[in-house]
């Protein structure tokens, strides 16, 4: 099973400390196991646009359409046994005590219903 995993910031997590934050390690093993797909940092939520349709009229505006401290720093696509095994990587993310992790399992291409 495919998850994206969601890497958050949240300012209710543990204050941020670079020194516990050994992302080479922990991307190099998951590339070693072949379980990481993809990985990608996001640019700052204040760099977003957002658009949507209402009433037939585009509407575009800058910036998340949230209002929130908390915005998301980047993503990984994890190819994973079950949701159990997705739990025990995301754990091991050291946006896990700083911020939050998201996981959210890929809709299948056969035409699995989004809902």
């Amino acid at each position: 099973m495919q998850y994206v995993m969601f890497v958050v910031v949240d300012p209710e997590g543990e204050p941020y400390v670079a020194a516990d934050d050994d992302y080479a390690q922990w991307d190099a093993d998951l590339e070693q196991r072949g379980v990481m797909l993809d990985k990608r940092r996001l640019r700052p939520a204040d760099e977003a646009t957002t658009v949507r349709v209402r009433g037939g009229e585009l509407v575009v505006t800058d910036g998340p359409f949230t209002e929130s401290k908390e915005w998301i720093a980047g993503f990984a696509v994890l190819d994973c046994a079950d949701l159990d095994e997705a739990i025990a990587i995301a754990r091991t993310h050291a946006m896990a005590r700083f911020g939050r992790i998201e996981l959210r399992p890929l809709a299948q291409a056969n035409g699995e219903p989004l809902a």
